[in-house]
């Protein structure tokens, strides 16, 4: 990793961590104040390192008139720089919606397909991104509110792109607060754009910038950025450490290992997470408490998609179900949208946040539920009904037996152990056939819905 400073016309710009000389380089550019002072800053040291530099721009398409402003302006600068030019754009809000997934979501994975893409079109295997230290912060504390792990350590000087990881994504500005950026763009009369929406309240990285942040740093810690950083250096170096372990454990040439067993609890996460993304899905925490818990135990991650491990840590696919009503069970973790299939009933789900004063619908739709997300949490388990189980149904003050209420609605012997129910940790939150139970119902205090569907086959 080289530390160098701009030594040509530009002054110079303490941090500045720059690739190898003679590197074809891709750099991303929104047209916002980062983005243009790494654009114009590679493109004097261009002269000097004989970089061969490219210019990329997309357009989100969030802002009307202004985003393709950005787009323009973007062109306009590469032009007078003679230096390629290459833009696309999509409608990020409305897939986001389709797929069910935030806007910001949606956006980086297009951005990033769309810049891995670019680059394999140019000859680069380099992209350069604008994240400085402010980002890392700000990243910091998105993610440990959305309860990450390994995470918190940040983004790195050199990563390989999401979207292939042939390309490498660097990003020169990660060492510079936001406020050096501000006066040497103000000193060098490097010209960018507002984006208005970087004030909007409405994302979750934005209330930490202008909320969470400038609380904490008033009231109590000044020097935030300078500890945080810190801290963030401290985690990346030990995940690194656990992610190396893991990978040697896992590696076919190590013959003395440990049991599975015998390792430390986060070498164990580690060892399961990596297994899950050979496994082409998305790990998360729940996921993998699941299977590192319970061995043998499956667990449903999306439709005909069940995993578990085995009692050596090996993780892999399981059988699909085949419809037979019985007592076997399946774990399945509600995070994402998802879709699985259990003894002939197909469910999906989806969350999201809870509109202000929404009020579920008095007659929901057949096949559909809504639920509070946060009373059910994250893991749930799909089975039969059996002797003993309890539930509250909607309206009543207490749980009764699961069969006596079967006895009064007149439910069949034969059919009752056909029926599905769904359990949380703090119980059953539905039953086939039934109303809703009384302590998941939505309220006024509801922060993020789970919608509930379902459909047995052949109805």
């Amino acid at each position: 990793m080289a530390r160098r400073s701009a030594t040509n016309h530009l002054p110079a710009l303490p941090g500045l961590q720059l690739p190898g000389a003679g590197t074809k380089i891709l750099v991303a550019v929104s047209g916002g104040l980062d983005s243009m002072v790494l654009l114009h800053t590679l493109n004097e040291l261009s002269r000097v390192e004989r970089w061969k530099l490219a210019v990329a721009h997309f357009n989100h398409r969030l802002r009307g008139r202004h985003s393709d402003g950005d787009e323009a302006f973007v062109q306009k600068t590469a032009g007078a720089m003679k230096l390629p030019f290459y833009s696309a754009s999509a409608d990020v809000e409305k897939i986001a919606k389709e797929e069910k997934i935030s806007i910001e979501m949606a956006g980086r994975r297009l951005r990033h397909e769309f810049l891995a893409r670019t680059a394999r079109e140019h000859g680069a295997r380099t992209i350069a991104l604008a994240h400085h230290a402010d980002d890392q912060v700000e990243l910091f504390f998105l993610r440990l509110l959305r309860g990450a792990g390994s995470g918190l350590g940040g983004m790195q000087w050199r990563s390989p792109s999401p979207a292939d990881s042939r390309v490498s994504l660097v990003r020169p500005l990660l060492d510079i607060p936001r406020v050096a950026l501000e006066a040497f763009a103000r000193e060098n009369q490097i010209r960018y754009r507002e984006d208005a929406t970087n004030n909007s309240q409405d994302y979750l990285r934005n209330r930490i910038r202008h909320e969470l942040l400038p609380l904490l740093r008033r009231n109590y810690e000044p020097g935030l950025n300078k500890t945080i950083l810190r801290s963030m250096e401290i985690v990346g170096a030990e995940s690194d450490l656990v992610a190396d372990m893991a990978h040697r454990w896992l590696a076919p040439s190590t013959s003395d290992k440990a049991n599975f067993d015998e390792l430390p609890d986060a070498v164990q996460r580690q060892v399961l997470k990596q297994q899950i993304i050979e496994l082409g899905l998305r790990p998360d925490f729940e996921l993998i408490e699941s299977i590192r818990l319970e061995p043998g135990k499956p667990v449903a991650v999306s439709v005909n998609n069940r995993i578990s491990r085995d009692a050596r840590g090996h993780v892999s696919r399981c059988r699909p179900l085949v419809p037979s009503f019985g007592g076997h069970s399946v774990t399945v973790i509600l995070r994402r949208p998802g879709l699985v299939f259990f003894d002939g009933v197909r469910f999906v789900w989806g969350t999201g946040t809870a509109p202000k004063q929404f009020r579920p619908p008095r007659k929901p739709a057949a096949g559909k539920e809504v639920f509070d997300a946060d009373k059910i949490g994250h893991e749930i388990v799909l089975r039969h009904w059996r002797v003993g189980d309890r539930f509250q149904p909607i309206g009543m003050g207490a749980a009764v037996k699961l069969q006596d209420l079967f006895t009064n609605a007149k439910v069949p012997r034969e059919r009752r152990h056909q029926l599905i129910v769904a359990e949380a940790e703090d119980g059953i939150f539905w039953v086939e056939g039934m109303r809703i139970a009384e302590p998941f119902k939505v309220t006024a205090g509801t922060e993020r819905l789970l919608v509930w569907k379902w459909r047995r086959n052949g109805s």
